[in-house]
């Protein structure tokens, strides 16, 4: 019994490193500063490539 509870306790420190490791050991200045935004809006509008409009003939 009290080597499943050592396993179960090693098994809660590992995953409490894991996440400490992913959350607070990331670049020594911070993220990277977003990218600048663009001029003017992409080719093809904000309805993206491949949109059909519906058509007016179907019922």
């Amino acid at each position: 019994m009290t080597l499943i509870l050592l396993e179960a306790l090693g098994a809660l420190l590992l995953l409490l490193f894991i996440v400490w490791w992913t959350m607070f050991s990331g670049r020594r200045k911070g993220e990277l500063p977003p990218p600048p935004a663009p001029d003017a809006p992409p080719a093809g509008g904000s309805e993206g490539e491949g949109a059909r409009q519906p058509d007016s003939t179907s019922n």
